[in-house]
């Protein structure tokens, strides 16, 4: 009897604060670069090294997230890590997907600077083993540094890393949140239902603007 063939599912984190174009262009990035048969949207519940009053609540980014991927066929949204609640693991959501689909391959996408604080996460042991990672570098910027130290996680963790190319979109959520207290247009920088929500529901318009938290990637 043939083998069934393994699921390769894209993991896309983060708090989604709001969930904006770049997220999608390098999840879709990351799909065909990697013959991915889906990228899985994760929005994080609460990241253990910030304040979880300076991101909106979980169904609100749950909404935005879900508006942003509907039109695309291999984009999934999963609530799990806010349906867990306490503090955001990337080792326990990666466990807990091997535990519950054990016939897939997982691929975990961030931003490339993030491989500099891995080793301070919660086991990265654990997530080097359950997880190929997948760091978006944006064009023009350098890499060497980047793979140096991507050899060096390989060496000590037997870690799996591949640089990505990620465009050189400059759009970060801390600067989508500044611009809307702003008053300034958000128009292009994400998902026009996400901005027509965002609108409708006078969203990140009250008190000072919150610092850039996603502790994987914006």
């Amino acid at each position: 009897m043939e083998d069934k063939k393994r699921r390769r599912i894209g993991i896309m984190g983060g708090t989604f604060n709001p969930v904006h174009v770049g997220h999608l262009l390098l999840a879709e990035n990351a799909y065909s670069m990697f013959s991915l048969d889906e990228i899985l949207f994760i929005p994080s519940g609460c990241p253990y090294m910030k304040d979880p009053n300076e991101i909106l609540d979980g169904a609100t980014r749950l909404r935005m997230t879900e508006l942003s991927i509907r039109d695309n066929p291999h984009f999934f949204l999963s609530s799990m890590e806010i349906d867990r609640g306490g503090y955001t693991y990337t080792c326990q959501t990666l466990e807990q997907l091997e535990k519950e689909n054990p016939d897939c391959d997982y691929f975990f996408i961030m931003g490339a600077d993030s491989l500099f604080q891995m080793e301070e996460w919660r086991e990265p042991e654990v997530i080097f083993q359950k997880a190929v990672i997948l760091a978006a570098v944006r064009e023009g910027r350098g890499t060497r540094d980047l793979e140096e130290k991507a050899k060096q996680l390989t060496e000590r963790f037997r870690a799996r890393i591949h640089l990505v190319p990620a465009g050189n979109i400059a759009i970060s959520s801390s600067d989508i949140r500044r611009r809307i207290q702003e008053g300034r247009s958000i128009r292009y920088m994400v998902h026009e239902k996400v901005r027509e929500y965002i609108e409708d529901n006078q969203l990140y318009r009250g008190g000072s603007a919150p610092a850039s938290q996603e502790n994987r990637h914006e």
